[in-house]
């Protein structure tokens, strides 16, 4: 007599949760209706099958509208979209719009749609189909494919995310003597490394900083003015005090007197020796940024900005907001 072990029990909501623990990429795939119109989803199930042939796979629910769609379909092109392509992934995601509505498309080597400014994209015809459980899964072979360096957009526990590589050690860690005390500072410390970060980055803007005789605390004022003009002083000293060196009406009298400044009816505003100031200033932290970014690419640069934005949310000490959306 054969027994078969009874399944286990699983809760679908905590399987998908933990299925989301692994960081997919997120594509868009493309083809066109027996009629020709142009037909997209978003999706994230895509992977590579073979080098030799040239083999990819991407599945889809059968309960996809769409589904009959690319199963009549014999081409399709995947896109694997950059880290500047969320709206476009939310675009695609959604029922019942015109999801190509002003995209250029570029011209491919079949009529699939293919879209423009992607991390890669890979133009396939369908080699074989399979039942995989709630989903279909297509395998395609590809007939063409393009990239550019412009980092990838994840997806990763239900949220787009961006990928870095692991950084290696910045400091040799000093080896502590038996008995000795542990030490209170480690190059894990992120006080360190955010502090230590700024200053090296601005070791390079400083000497253009000096050649106008700036200091950063007037640095600080003349940046808020280079973003928005007529600003108060009230306002002016809310965004400098949490970096130590506020800038109080002396500091400022001191930049109307250089006529760096002006002061407006509602606030001070940069005069045209201030905003050249800045401009050659800025340019400086420009190039210093350009230089950054060859070193660590692309990717790196946009993941720098993400967790430093993340940073600056998360520690925000309740500053008005001074760019407009």
């Amino acid at each position: 007599m054969t027994s078969t072990a009874a399944k286990p029990s699983l809760d679908p909501k905590d399987f998908r949760n933990a299925l989301s623990m692994f960081a997919t990429g997120v594509t868009i795939v493309t083809t066109r209706s027996g009629d020709g119109e142009p037909v997209g989803i978003t999706a994230n199930s895509f992977n590579s099958v073979s080098l030799d042939p040239p083999l990819v796979l991407w599945s889809l629910a059968k309960n996809a509208y769409s589904l009959p769609v690319f199963q009549h379909a014999k081409e399709w092109n995947v896109h694997i979209l950059s880290n500047e392509q969320e709206a476009l992934s939310n675009k695609f995601a959604k029922k019942g719009e015109d999801k190509f509505a002003q995209i250029a498309l570029d011209q491919g080597v079949t009529a699939s749609p293919l879209l423009p400014g992607c991390s890669a994209r890979f133009q396939c015809r369908t080699m074989f189909e399979y039942e995989g459980g709630d989903h279909i899964i297509f395998v395609g072979e590809v007939l063409a494919y393009d990239r550019q360096p412009t980092p990838p957009l994840l997806y990763l526990s239900g949220n787009y995310a961006l990928a870095t590589k692991k950084a290696a050690a910045i400091a040799t860690e000093a080896a502590s003597d038996a008995g000795a005390a542990p030490s209170l500072f480690s190059e894990d410390l992120l006080g360190y490394l955010l502090g230590r970060a700024h200053y090296q980055f601005m070791s390079a803007v400083r000497p253009m900083m000096h050649t106008y005789g700036l200091s950063e605390k007037d640095f600080f004022a003349l940046s808020l003015l280079s973003v928005r003009d007529q600003v108060a002083p009230e306002e002016i000293a809310q965004h400098t005090a949490y970096t130590g060196t506020g800038v109080d009406e002396a500091s400022l009298h001191s930049l109307l007197e250089r006529q760096l400044i002006a002061k407006g009816q509602q606030g001070y505003t940069l005069t045209e020796q201030g905003r050249s100031a800045m401009a050659h200033i800025i340019a400086a932290a420009k190039a210093q940024e350009e230089d950054l970014g060859e070193k660590m690419g692309a990717l790196e640069m946009a993941a720098l900005r993400n967790l430093l934005k993340h940073t600056i949310s998360q520690t925000d000490p309740g500053l008005s907001k001074l760019w407009k959306s």
